[in-house]
């Protein structure tokens, strides 16, 4: 039988959810279980409510559930939010330091912080204890526990370790002793398999966008792109990268054009509000033809708007960006191995093609944690695009920096290259880089840099199909949608229904021929995206000339889940 619980922690902000549920994230990982896990927190430093959720299973994960099987309340809005949600499971609560108006047969009183200070002399362990207990409750080894706790404590010292597996045993013991049965879920440990790791997206692309060899990052700090720049700031030394947290977003995007002018592989990393100041650096880099990757995790807007929470709706905004027309490309990872291998592309389009790349994630991949396998960085390929000194000698002797080339892309040689003259201009332009404001040359020059998407459309990989190749029911989704309408296609396929899944990672160029292919066989298409508009079926249409039969849309800041897919299908009486 497959395995499959949810544990919910909830609280207010400053009580210590996310060290928790990493803690115990990682802790199920060691025990071999695949952990999918989500935060819900809003923009403030203490207060509010807050949640940190965790879904278990024996088997693969790529979204979260809606029934709570263990809830750890630190407060009573937890009780009150989260209660409902409850399955046959258990609330975790310290009632010496929550009120309750009532009792209910699903709390489990532990005394957390009378427990946390009786055998660690100090409150800070309550969280610790509360961790044991859930590890109790599942009626699992606390050896995977103690190997967290001694890894993220060892900078501390013994001392620090030894108290925090005294407050976990203790938080497991009080289990053990007054839970009936001794714990509520016997989960019995999976069978050893290969070894897994725990990620986010966030941390993935910046892992993937050292792999790709990223020499400079620019970027003024916007939630929930900011853990790319962590992330890469972290490692920065050890792969020879160049990080500038630039004084706004004006100056970063400017900053990563630079850099790239003169053969860096750049990138900036922001969210949508960052990027609104980034459209006039955005239009130099399309006419001077310079490559730079633009990491956009999205939020909702407008303004400031939700800005800890997620949503897709700068897709239209990334794509028509800057004023006047000029090539750029999207992609859209799905799940943290997208994110690593994508960000490898997203350079190599860029230098090929001399045109900026945006990868767009949102904040519901960008902080989620996913059970993933090790990245292959064997598959990572780096291909520069630039003129070498003996091909300049030997070819281009009088260079033309935007020469005329039947693909519209010219030869790039770099600022400081023996015997050459690499010149650019923000105004239009001729072959060598001087100012041409002459009609003809105006067309010619249009002409060449649009001509990329021609041969960049036929490089964009066609979406993916889940499931069958042809159903009555199609789900059609973009980026970080694709594990809760995967699992919503798993739902509907066991209730007999016949229902695939359309994904698209390859945005823009869209790649017309093989959409239609993809989707000529469908009878119901239904867009599901995180906005109101449903910009990617708006896109469909003018890109592919393919009109959906309906849209699922959601625009409050929470990501989809499966079961919402499936209710809101239920609604629109698709099943």
């Amino acid at each position: 039988m497959n395995l499959d619980l949810t544990i919910k922690i909830g609280g207010a902000a400053g009580q210590g959810l996310d060290t928790m549920g990493s803690v115990l994230s990682k802790s199920l990982l060691k025990s071999g279980f695949y952990v999918f896990s989500t935060q819900y927190y809003l923009s403030r430093i203490r207060g509010g409510h807050n949640t940190f959720q965790i879904r278990i299973s024996s088997s693969e994960l790529a979204a979260m559930g809606e029934d709570v099987d263990i809830l750890i309340a630190l407060d009573r809005a937890s009780i009150d939010r989260h209660l409902g949600e409850m399955s046959d499971g258990v609330v975790i609560v310290d009632k010496d330091v929550v009120e309750l108006d009532k009792e209910h047969d699903s709390i489990f009183h532990v005394p957390l912080l009378k427990i946390a200070k009786d055998v660690g002399g100090n409150k800070i362990y309550t969280n610790t204890v509360a961790a044991g207990a859930v590890i109790g409750l599942l009626c699992l080894s606390l050896d995977p526990l103690n190997e967290v706790l001694t890894a993220i404590f060892r900078k501390k010292g013994q001392e620090i370790i030894d108290s925090n597996h005294k407050a976990a045993k203790a938080g497991y013991d009080h289990v053990k002793e007054n839970y009936p049965h001794g714990c509520k879920f016997n989960v019995s440990k999976p069978d050893a398999q290969e070894k897994r790791m725990l990620i986010a997206g966030n941390e993935a692309a910046g892992l993937g966008a050292l792999a790709a060899g990223v020499q400079f990052l620019s970027a003024y700090p916007m939630t929930p792109s900011t853990g790319v720049l962590n992330y890469v700031a972290g490692h920065a030394g050890e792969f020879g990268v160049v990080v500038e947290q630039a004084e706004d977003e004006i100056a970063a995007l400017n900053m990563a054009v630079g850099a790239s002018f003169t053969g860096a592989r750049s990138m900036v990393t922001t969210a949508g509000g960052g990027f609104s100041l980034m459209v006039e650096a955005l239009g130099l880099a399309g006419i001077t033809e310079t490559p730079v990757v633009i990491f956009l995790a999205q939020r909702p807007g407008p303004a400031t708007g939700l800005p800890t929470m997620t949503e897709q709706g700068d897709l239209l905004f990334a794509l028509h960006a800057a004023q006047g027309e000029f090539p750029r490309c999207i992609l859209a990872p799905g799940t943290p191995d997208d994110c690593f291998y994508m960000m490898a592309e997203a350079f190599n389009i860029a230098e090929k093609y001399q045109i900026p790349v945006f990868v767009m994630s949102d904040q519901y991949l960008a902080d989620s944690l996913f059970t993933c396998k090790r990245f292959d960085t064997s598959k990572i390929t780096v291909e520069r695009h630039l003129l070498s000194d003996q091909e300049l000698r030997t070819k281009h002797g009088d260079y033309k920096r935007y020469k005329f080339t039947p693909g519209g892309i010219s030869p790039r040689a770099l600022p400081g290259q023996e015997g050459i003259l690499v010149c650019a201009d923000s105004d239009e332009h001729d072959e060598f880089g001087r100012i041409d404001e002459s009609q003809e040359n105006r067309i010619r020059m249009t002409d060449k840099r649009m001509k990329k998407l021609e041969l960049l459309a036929t490089e964009m990989k066609p979406p993916t199909i889940y499931g069958p190749q042809e159903a009555k029911i199609t789900l059609i989704g973009w980026g970080s949608t694709y594990g809760p309408l995967a699992e919503a296609v798993d739902i509907l396929t066991k209730e007999g229904h016949s229902a695939n899944l359309v994904h698209f990672n390859h945005i823009y160029p869209m790649p017309a021929e093989s959409t239609q292919k993809a989707l000529a066989k469908s009878k119901k298409k239904i867009c599901v995206e995180n906005n109101y508009t449903g910009q990617l079926a708006r896109l469909l249409l003018t890109e592919a000339g393919i009109e959906v039969t309906d849209k699922v849309l959601r625009y409050d800041g929470l990501p989809f889940t499966p079961l919402s897919i499936i209710e809101a299908l239920r609604e629109k009486e698709v099943i």
